[in-house]
């Protein structure tokens, strides 16, 4: 059965960092590009990063570039997503999904299918 699952989340303080982890069961990522999304308490799901299946392309939604890394390791059928200087609006549950990363920006939510379960991630003490 095709499956992601993230993992990674927790509470830390503002400034902190946090690295999230997808992986995958029942299928390999080698030919999948992979997008990171969240959403905060009453707001819609937003688009946070993807990467392509040979991780050379790499889009971030403005509101994270500098502060946010996404990278994979196919080896371990995994992806990751290093978020540095989290501040109270990245507070939020934090899903991967399957989709395309193409052009200059996303992802989109309306392309994702196979959504992971989702992971607490929050940047306030």
């Amino acid at each position: 059965q095709l499956q992601l699952v993230e993992s990674g989340g927790g509470l830390v303080q503002p400034g902190g960092s946090l690295r999230l982890s997808c992986a995958a069961s029942g299928f390999t990522l080698d030919d999948f590009a992979i997008g990171w999304f969240r959403q905060a308490p009453g707001k819609e799901r937003e688009g946070v990063s993807c990467i392509s299946s040979s991780g050379g392309r790499r889009n971030y939604a403005d509101s994270v570039k500098g502060r946010f890394t996404i990278s994979r390791d196919n080896a371990k059928n995994t992806v990751y997503l290093q978020m540095n200087s989290l501040n109270a609006e990245d507070t939020a549950v934090y899903y991967c999904a399957l989709g395309p990363c193409t052009g200059g920006s996303g992802p989109f939510v309306g392309q994702y299918d196979y959504w992971g379960q989702g992971t607490q991630g929050t940047g306030s003490s």
